[in-house]
């Protein structure tokens, strides 16, 4: 799948991922209202308010990128319902051409880590059958457990032929309570980029790993050495725009090949419409104001055509 996602950053010349992380208050009021007549103010309501939201959002945007990221809480704080229509975005990013990375940060002892990597990216048998969960392309892990809890998403992943992306360095303010402190001299987010670039090596594509890391665009210092650390490692980059990080903060995470590092929005485009720049569109055509963000985003990130 790490083949596929640097193909099809070439083919789109935009190392760009879609953050599909739906607050209610992000969804124009006309979808919202509708939303509410078919299946009133509840959970199924708002749940298909998100759905229809986000299908316009990858209508007006798929042709211009080559991947999205639903962040899994924002659907599930709406229960069942909300995963239903989890489930239905990622079917749908996929019928589009789209890579689908799940943000869902699982991570926990050997045997709930291979249930979690079954139902997300593998499959699960039922009798004599088996069948796909959510069935997303990559997912993102948390490392905390260590190998035995990262190891059985990588069988999976090489059965399936999907891929990761670690927690290494997260985007936000209080992340260096934890991955800042020195161990043995050294921060420990770099002890655990040099633990995901070892488990890289067991898993590689053409040229880098189905093992990737996350690593925030608000630590540019720290990228660099991280870039280092993990060269043949794909770095999945939050916090770029509404978080802060800027494009001259990023440009060290991708390696000479102008490959490495796909860089993530979320509210920043989705929730275009909302801003001052996009002022223009208004909520009627938020769909075109967030086309017009991802425009404006990949120009930023390699520079106007």
């Amino acid at each position: 799948m790490i083949n596929k996602l640097i193909e099809k950053i070439e083919q789109s010349k935009a190392p760009i991922v879609v953050g599909l992380d739906p607050m209610l208050s992000y969804v124009p009021i006309q979808i919202q209202e509708k939303a509410y007549q078919e299946k009133g103010e509840t959970l199924a309501g708002a749940a298909e308010a998100v759905w229809q939201f986000n299908k316009a959002i990858v209508d007006a945007v798929y042709d211009l990128i080559p991947a999205v990221k639903p962040q899994i809480a924002m659907y599930e704080q709406f229960g069942i319902e909300g995963l239903i229509a989890f489930k239905k975005t990622v079917d749908y990013c996929k019928k589009k051409g789209l890579i689908v990375i799940g943000d869902i940060k699982r991570g926990d002892i050997g045997s709930t880590s291979a249930a979690y990597a079954a139902g997300h990216l593998g499959k699960v048998k039922v009798g004599s059958n088996s069948f796909y969960g959510f069935d997303e392309d990559f997912i993102t892990v948390n490392p905390y457990f260590g190998s035995d809890g990262v190891e059985p998403f990588m069988d999976v992943c090489k059965e399936e032929k999907k891929g990761l992306f670690i927690l290494v360095k997260t985007s936000n303010p209080s992340s260096g309570e934890f991955q800042d402190q020195p161990v043995g001299g050294r921060p420990l987010y770099e002890l655990v980029g040099e633990k995901v670039a070892q488990w890289g090596e067991k898993l590689m594509g053409d040229k880098y790993s189905y093992v990737g890391a996350v690593v925030g665009a608000t630590y540019p210092k720290v990228g660099k050495t991280l870039r280092e650390i993990m060269p043949r490692t794909y770095i999945l980059v939050p916090g770029y725009g509404a978080q802060g990080g800027k494009a001259e903060d990023i440009s060290h995470y991708f390696n000479k090949d102008g490959l490495g590092a796909i860089v993530n929005s979320s509210r920043g485009i989705i929730a275009a419409y909302k801003r001052t720049e996009y002022d223009k569109y208004g909520p009627g055509a938020f769909a075109d104001a967030s086309r017009q963000a991802v425009v404006d985003m990949r120009e930023d990130i390699l520079g106007k055509p």
